[in-house]
């Protein structure tokens, strides 16, 4: 496994599980997979309503919980000083652990700088080892970071070979934010696993279109968490540090850029009202 150094020092996986849109029922079973294939980087979240069966995978797996880095986020319903510190606590319970490696913001609605001093001060006392954010746009986490007495150490965005954030991330370099990808597969989108610049590319390395486009991200400095309930496709994507991608090869997978979401903007009334009701 490779790493990268957050801005505090701690390191991370740079390729983790994401358990987005993984049933309850299927958490622990897959969380197990994924530690079998390799995977030592979790990703969860307080809206997945998972956290127990990372927690029960993570326990029951046989490996030091040191040898871990499990990611959880503060959701929107939980956003203010108090009510965030008592979720940030029944978390920790679910989870099954002491610590938090990387605790986020995940959406940038009701009182997130509440949310944020909660998770300060989490940090401060030692729950969680690194803060960070989740679906900031440039202009909200250029706030947070000139005001934030901790730095955000990650921010953690729709990023995939459609919308490879390149303004957004050139923002994250220059306030030493590590940025994170969420959907690095489009969820499928546009016809994704086909694309064919990525299985031509992805045939000189004898790899497939997911593990090009993995490839892609990681050469590119973005921590990648690509999700499966499949432990083959887990253990296919967990593959992808046996090769580099040659600067040509880069600069065609560039050229499918869109610049836009697949999925949704924060800029788009409709959306943000949707987002912000399922915080009441």
């Amino acid at each position: 496994m490779e790493y990268v150094t957050l801005n505090n020092g701690v390191k991370m996986p740079k390729l983790g599980y994401g358990v987005y849109q993984v049933d309850a029922a299927e958490t622990e079973r897959c969380v197990a997979d994924a530690i079998s294939a390799g995977y030592r980087s979790i990703d969860t979240a307080q809206a997945y309503h998972n956290e127990e069966g990372v927690g029960e995978a993570v326990a029951k797996s046989g490996v030091p919980r040191g040898e871990m880095f499990l990611t959880t986020k503060v959701w929107i319903s939980n956003a203010g000083y108090e009510k965030a510190k008592a979720s940030i606590d029944e978390s920790l319970k679910k989870l099954r652990t002491d610590y938090i490696d990387l605790l986020l913001i995940h959406q940038p609605f009701n009182d997130y700088y509440g949310t944020y001093r909660a998770m300060e001060e989490a940090y401060k006392a030692g729950k969680v080892r690194a803060v960070g954010v989740s679906n900031f746009y440039p202009d909200r986490l250029i706030d947070l970071c000139q005001f934030a007495e901790v730095t955000p150490a990650v921010n953690q965005v729709e990023t995939h070979v459609f919308q490879q954030q390149a303004k957004a991330h050139e923002i994250m370099k220059k306030y030493g934010v590590q940025h994170e990808s969420w959907g690095p597969f489009a969820e499928g989108r546009r016809d994704f696993f086909q694309n064919p610049v990525l299985t031509e590319i992805g045939a000189k390395y004898g790899k497939s279109s997911a593990q090009t486009a993995l490839r892609f991200l990681l050469q590119s400095d973005v921590v990648v968490i690509p999700k499966s309930t499949h432990k083959d496709r887990m253990i296919q994507n967990f593959d992808v540090f046996d090769f580099q991608l040659s600067e040509e090869d880069m600069a065609a997978i560039r050229k499918l850029d869109e610049g836009e979401s697949l999925f949704f903007s924060h800029y788009d009334p409709e959306t943000v009202e949707f987002l912000t009701g399922l915080g009441k």
